[in-house]
């Protein structure tokens, strides 16, 4: 027997269909562009450094080791990416790629908010999105649905956004005390001279 569509949807059903598309668009543009950003770093795909490239400018920022920094900033672009848009794993997904942009924020944050003059305005806005996502949930449109949300579980919410809060404030903080450091040798060089 085959299955047939009713001719005249509801307007619940047109809303909710309107929200699932959009869910949709918002992944998949988010997380192309998520996972770009990733493969600039992993790959040097895009333009990018790769990871020694990637890695070398990671250290210089004050991300040690800087190897590793870029493997784990580009896993959490790029894996976090792909997941976004097929919508699957959405919440670890959508924590990984916002704890990846946290870490992009505190590199960008001394040039104020705006992008144009190098600030953090970008990776606020990817990092926001890519949450936003990861605590809607996919939509209809979607892996996770098509698997039953088996790995869309409210539990996986906050185990996902606990985990990549606590892992990019440990990044963070240890970004800044090396960043300090270095201030500090810097300022007794100078003075020494």
């Amino acid at each position: 027997m085959c299955l047939s569509l009713p001719t005249r949807l509801s307007r619940r059903t047109r809303l909710s269909v309107r929200k699932d598309v959009g869910l949709l668009a918002l992944r998949v543009g988010t997380g192309g562009v998520l996972f770009a950003h990733g493969a600039q770093k992993l790959f040097g795909w895009f333009g990018g450094h790769g990871l020694s490239g990637t890695g070398s400018a990671m250290e210089g920022m004050g991300f040690r080791p800087g190897r590793q920094s870029a493997l784990a900033a580009g896993l959490g672009e790029a894996g976090g990416g792909v997941l976004l848009a097929l919508g699957l794993a959405t919440p670890a997904a959508g924590a990984a790629a916002a704890g990846a942009m946290a870490g992009a924020v505190s590199v960008h944050a001394p040039a104020g908010f705006f992008a144009q003059s190098g600030g953090f305005e970008y990776p606020a806005f990817l990092g926001f999105v890519a949450a936003g996502i990861g605590l809607a949930g996919p939509g209809r449109f979607s892996v996770d649905h098509a698997t039953c949300h088996v790995l869309d579980r409210p539990w996986v919410v906050g185990l996902a956004f606990t985990g990549s809060a606590a892992a990019a404030a440990a990044v963070i903080g240890r970004r800044q005390a090396a960043t300090r450091e270095q201030g500090d040798a810097d300022a007794s060089a100078d003075a020494g001279e």
